[in-house]
C-alpha cells in the first residue's frame, strides 16, 4: 500500500541536494566492507494471479467468471523457471487471509461486507486473520495452510527464499483470527473501548460513536453497483475505530483506507510515546544488543501480538517479510520486532516500505531493517527519464547521497503499487525499461526486485473493477495477458508468448543472472558520467556511464535512455581510476557481458583511458576489462 504523495519526489529532492562532481573521488580496491557475497534478486508475484489461465476479464467479475490462481500452480517447473530467470527470493504477495467477496462459510469463515472491502477479491493489505492464508489460493480451503506449507517447501527445493507481507500499521475492520495458536489472543480482545486511547489497547476508538460507511462519490459503488445481500450502506462497528491511514473520523472519506483500522503501538493521540526509547548511540549496535535491550522492558500489547505473528510465520519456514507502510509505525517497535526475528533467523530478509528519505537511516540503523525501497529517489528519477522529462545527470547525486546505506536501498521499476512500464501512463513501451533496468540492477550492491510479468512487458490495461488500469489490479479477479501467454496453460514455457515478449524475457534473464554472479557488483562504484559530461563531445544527458569493480573483475556500464537516437563518443576513464585499477599504458580488450555482441579497446595513454562507443537507442553495455 502506497502512502499519499506527501514527500518530495526524487527529481525535486536532487535539485535540493545539488549536483556535486565526485568523478575524481575513488574507493581503494579492497574487499567489500559489508562482506556481500552476491547480489540478491526478488521476484514479486501476485499469488492469486500467477496461475490463472482464465481470459474472460469481466470488470468486477466473480471468482467463477474470471478465475483465480492457486498455491499449487507454483509447480516445480514453474519455480525452476523463476529461479532460472536469476531470482534468489520470491515474494508471494497476498498470502495472509484478507477480506474478500467469496462465500467460504462452509469452512467456518465469516463473509466479508462489500461496504468495507475494496474490489471483489479484496485488498491484500486488509488482513482479516494473520494465522491463516487466503482461502482463494487453496484447492481445498479447509487445508489452505497445509497447501501453503507445501509451497514453502517446493520453493526451498528450488533454492528460492520465501517472503510474505506483514502489515503492522493496520488490519481489516472485521479482523478476527479463527485459527489462534494456544496462548495467543485476538487483536482488540481485551481493549477498553470506553477510552480513545490506552497504551495496551490494540486500536484507537471514538467512544459512543458508531462507524459509518463513507459517502461514495464520482459514480463509485461497491462491486460496481451489483446487488448483493450485504450491500446496505452499513457496517456495524461500535464504537468506531480510527482508520488505517490515521483518519480519526467515524465516517472516513472514500479516499481514506476505510477498509482498515489503525493499530495502536503506544503512541497517544497527542503524540506521546508510552514506551522506552533507544539510548543514544544504539543505532550502531547489532540486533542481539537490541534484543537484549527490550528483553526486560514492558512494551505495548500490540508489539507482543505482532511479534507473535511474525514468529509464527518464521516457524512455518518463511524466510522474510515485506513490511507495508513501515514509517507509520514507531521505529522503536521495529527494533523490538526485527531483533526478535533475527534471533530466530539471523538470515531473515526484512524489507520495508519507507518513502521519507529523512527517515531512511533511522529505520535501517535503529529499526534494524535490512532493506528499504529506493522509491523517492532512484525509481522516481528513472521514471522521469524514461518518460522523456528528466536527465541522467540526476542519477549520480542519488548514489552520492546514499553511499553510506546504498546496500540497504532495494531497487525496482515495477511493483504492485506502481504503474506498469508498458502502460501509456508510464512509458508506453516495455523496451524503454531496458536501460533503466540495467542501471537499477548494476549501480549498487543492493537487491534488485522485479514484478511478475515485468519481464514480459505486461501493460496493465485490463479494467478489473476497483481502481483504474495502468497497474495490474490487486483488488479483483483478473487475468494478466502477457503472463498468461508465457504460462501457456501451465506449461510455463512461453509457448504463446510473442517474439517481442520472448526477447524481453531473455534480456531480463541475461541481466539478472549476470548480477547475481558478478563479483564487481558486490564491490566498488564510481560515477564517470559527470566527468564525461565535461570532457567528452557527443556524450549527453540521455546516456549514463559508471564503473563497478572488485578485485579481478572491472566493469564499465553504459546505458542509452534515448528511444530514437544512437550516440557515438570516446568515453573517458579518469586518471584516478586508472591508478586504482593498476592499468598499464596499453590496450585492453573490453567485451559486453549482456549479449556479447560488442567489444572494443580500452586505450590507456598518459594515465587516462578511452573507449570508442557507439550505442544504439535503448541499448546498454556491461563492458568487462579482459586481463
Amino acid at each position: 500500500m502506497k502512502k499519499q504523495n506527501i514527500y518530495i519526489t526524487g527529481f525535486l529532492f536532487l535539485a535540493l541536494i545539488g549536483c556535486k562532481n565526485k568523478a575524481t573521488q575513488t574507493t581503494e580496491l579492497e574487499p567489500n566492507k559489508d562482506n556481500i557475497k552476491s547480489k540478491k534478486v526478488v521476484y514479486q508475484v501476485f499469488t492469486r494471479l500467477f496461475g490463472n489461465t482464465n481470459t474472460t476479464n469481466k470488470p468486477w467479475g466473480s471468482i467463477e467468471e474470471n478465475g483465480v490462481g492457486k498455491f499449487n500452480d507454483f509447480t516445480n517447473k514453474a519455480l525452476k523457471e523463476i529461479k532460472d530467470l536469476g531470482v534468489t527470493h520470491i515474494w508471494y504477495t497476498g498470502v495472509p487471509h484478507h477480506n474478500l467477496i467469496t462465500d467460504y462459510t462452509r469452512y467456518g469463515i465469516s463473509n466479508d461486507d462489500p461496504d468495507v472491502v475494496k474490489g471483489r477479491a479484496g485488498s491484500p493489505y486488509a488482513v482479516k486473520d494473520y494465522y491463516n492464508v487466503n482461502p482463494d489460493l487453496a484447492e481445498n480451503p479447509e487445508h489452505r495452510l497445509d497447501e501453503f506449507k507445501a509451497l514453502i517447501e517446493r520453493s526451498h527445493q528450488a533454492n528460492l527464499k520465501v517472503i510474505i507481507d506483514i502489515v503492522p500499521n493496520h488490519v481489516a475492520r472485521n479482523y478476527k483470527s479463527i485459527n489462534l495458536p494456544k496462548g495467543i489472543e485476538n487483536l482488540g480482545a481485551k481493549d477498553d473501548k470506553t477510552l480513545h486511547y490506552h497504551v495496551d489497547n490494540n486500536f484507537y476508538y471514538n467512544p459512543n460513536q458508531a462507524f459509518k460507511v463513507p459517502r461514495w462519490e464520482d459514480g463509485y459503488l461497491p462491486l460496481g453497483g451489483e446487488k448483493h445481500p450485504l450491500i446496505d450502506g452499513k457496517f456495524e462497528e461500535i464504537p468506531a475505530k480510527w482508520t488505517g491511514n490515521g483518519s480519526r473520523l467515524s465516517q472516513p472519506h472514500m479516499n481514506d483506507w476505510y477498509e482498515t483500522v489503525k493499530i495502536n503501538y503506544g503512541v497517544s493521540p497527542d503524540g506521546r510515546k508510552d514506551f522506552d526509547t533507544l539510548p543514544a548511540g544504539f543505532e550502531n549496535e547489532d540486533f542481539k544488543t537490541h534484543y537484549h535491550f527490550w528483553k526486560d522492558k514492558t512494551v505495548p500489547n500490540s508489539w507482543i501480538k505482532f511479534k507473535d505473528i511474525a514468529l509464527f510465520w518464521i516457524e512455518l519456514g518463511v524466510d522474510g517479510f515485506r513490511f507495508d507502510m513501515a514509517e507509520m509505525v514507531p521505529v522503536e517497535f521495529w527494533s523490538f520486532l526485527n531483533s526478535s526475528i533475527k534471533m530466530k533467523n539471523p538470515e531473515a530478509f526484512l524489507l520495508a516500505e519507507v518513502y521519507n528519505p529523512s527517515l531512511y537511516r533511522d529505520y535501517i540503523k535503529k529499526g534494524k531493517m535490512d532493506y528499504l525501497y529506493d522509491k523517492v529517489q532512484l525509481y522516481d528519477t528513472l521514471k522521469n527519464i524514461m518518460q522523456g522529462h528528466g536527465k541522467t545527470d540526476h542519477i549520480p547525486p542519488i548514489q552520492e547521497s546514499l553511499k553510506d546505506i546504498e546496500h540497504q536501498m532495494l531497487h525496482f521499476l515495477e511493483n504492485h503499487d506502481e504503474q506498469r512500464i508498458a502502460s501509456p501512463d508510464f512509458a508506453g513501451n516495455a523496451q524503454k525499461g531496458k536501460p533503466a533496468m540495467v542501471v537499477s540492477a548494476t549501480i549498487s550492491t543492493s537487491p534488485t526486485m522485479i514484478y511478475f510479468a515485468q519481464e514480459l512487458g505486461e501493460d496493465g490495461s485490463e479494467h478489473a473493477g476497483f481502481g483504474k488500469p495502468s497497474r495490474t489490479s490487486i483488488f479483483d479477479y483478473i487475468g494478466v495477458p502477457a503472463h498468461q501467454r508465457w504460462l501457456n496453460n501451465k506449461a510455463f514455457d512461453g509457448g504463446q508468448s510473442t517474439n517481442e515478449e520472448k526477447a524481453l524475457r531473455e534480456f531480463y534473464k541475461r541481466l539478472l543472472n549476470f548480477t547475481i554472479n558478478s563479483t564487481a557488483l558486490t564491490g566498488n562504484y564510481q560515477d564517470i558520467h559527470q566527468f564525461n559530461r565535461k570532457h567528452t563531445p557527443n556524450y549527453n544527458d540521455k546516456v549514463i556511464a559508471f564503473v563497478r569493480w572488485h578485485f579481478d573483475e572491472k566493469l564499465i556500464i553504459i546505458s542509452n535512455f534515448d528511444a530514437e537516437n544512437s550516440y557515438e563518443f570516446n568515453l573517458k576513464i579518469p586518471k584516478e581510476l586508472i591508478t586504482v585499477w593498476n592499468l598499464d599504458e596499453k590496450k585492453y580488450k573490453v567485451d559486453d557481458q549482456l549479449f556479447k555482441q560488442f567489444s572494443a579497446d580500452l586505450i590507456v595513454e598518459k594515465d587516462f583511458g578511452s573507449i570508442q562507443i557507439n550505442v544504439n537507442p535503448l541499448e546498454s553495455f556491461i563492458l568487462k576489462i579482459q586481463k
